[in-house]
């Protein structure tokens, strides 16, 4: 019998908690770093030395901040701190930098009140990375001081810079990923599956990967996320409380992956046909309003508002439909034939009625893009 829906507060909550137990791994710190912090200073970072730290600062006013992990591996004779931030939101933050000033502040009185100062009595590096897996692409500063506004002469020096590397996952194609023998990467790919098939083939690789005795704990970490996280997101209403183990996750997925194909497509023409007819009619109608505005003033004021209004709600519909269309056969084309680029999609958006029609014919039949879209 299927579950019941999951709460989308609870849903927020077990992906925060999950990914933190991810995260409260060494070896997944140690594979981000590998994999994903491309500078020379890391090929000399002792991973041996990785040790988790308190990672809740008490503020004047008593508020804490938990929802961070900080980690320190040894550089050579000194610590340097990796705090990681990982965002859960769908949204961009347009002031996480200034998020990130703060909690830099808070870490570097924890270190001072703790004695954790280097040898010449100074502040330990911080590398603060904010690790995002929202849908939209990140389109936020990465710098503070490019939020504050430009000072007069004199004054500019006295503006904070502090920068964070932002890991953005959506940016990632599966062909950057894939070739990678990397915890973080696995994490990734699996973020950004289109298909059972994909979850399924990395899967496989983590198995195989975690199967030493000592990695019982981060086989477990991967197990909760994805029965409560990843799996809940693609199937609702499936119940996956009774797997315990990756293997039993691959598992299952085996044995059920032509129907979960076939389920996980319907959910995303679902969702691809809501998303497309709601911003097409959104964006033709306020076309039409705005056209069927402009005719109307010109022919006289009462007369014109008239006959404008109702030709704009002709012209919206007919032009929300249309981008309706184009968007719902974008969706299937990706279900199709796998990812598509910005071209293909101003190829769609601009296509009439007709021609998407015959477009959408010819996707029951076709073996190619090329084949859907010849003239």
């Amino acid at each position: 019998m299927p579950s019941a829906p999951t709460h989308p507060f609870k849903l927020a909550m077990d992906h925060d908690h999950s990914y933190k137990l991810l995260f409260s791994h060494p070896e997944m710190v140690a594979d981000l770093l590998r994999g994903f912090v491309h500078e020379d200073w890391v090929n000399d970072l002792d991973f041996a030395s990785l040790e988790r730290v308190n990672d809740g600062y008490v503020t004047d006013d008593l508020r804490e901040r938990l929802d961070d992990i900080v980690w320190r591996v040894r550089l050579g004779p000194e610590w340097v701190y990796v705090y990681l931030l990982i965002e859960f939101q769908s949204s961009v933050d347009t002031f996480m930098a200034v998020r990130i000033l703060a909690y830099l502040g808070l870490l570097y009185q924890d270190i001072i009140r703790t004695g954790g100062l280097t040898a010449n009595r100074l502040l330990p590096p911080v590398l603060p990375i904010v690790l995002y897996n929202g849908k939209p692409r990140w389109t936020a500063a990465t710098e503070v001081a490019d939020l504050i506004a430009a000072s007069p002469t004199g004054l500019d020096r006295y503006r904070p810079h502090l920068c964070y590397l932002l890991l953005d996952e959506g940016r990632y194609a599966d062909s950057e990923l894939a070739p990678l023998r990397n915890l973080a990467a696995a994490l990734f790919q699996l973020e950004n599956s289109r298909t059972p098939q994909d979850v399924e083939q990395v899967l496989t690789a983590l198995v195989e990967w975690l199967k030493a005795p000592g990695q019982d704990s981060l086989r477990r970490a991967f197990t909760v996320w994805l029965k409560r996280v990843l799996l809940p997101g693609r199937m609702p209403g499936v119940d996956f409380n009774n797997l315990n183990d990756l293997q039993e996750v691959n598992s299952m997925l085996a044995e059920r992956v032509i129907e979960w194909t076939e389920e996980w497509k319907q959910q995303g023409l679902r969702q691809g046909m809501e998303k497309g007819m709601e911003k097409g009619m959104e964006k033709g109608m306020e076309k039409g309003m705005e056209k069927g505005m402009e005719k109307g003033m010109e022919k006289g004021m009462e007369k014109g508002m008239e006959k404008g209004m109702e030709k704009g709600r002709e012209e919206g519909r007919q032009e929300g439909r249309q981008e309706g269309e184009a968007s719902l056969l974008f969706r299937l084309m990706e279900l199709r034939f796998g990812s598509l680029d910005e071209t293909i999609r101003n190829r769609l958006q601009t296509a009439n009625a007709e021609i998407l029609l015959r477009w959408g014919e010819r996707l029951l039949v076709a073996n190619s893009v090329e084949d859907v879209l010849r003239d």
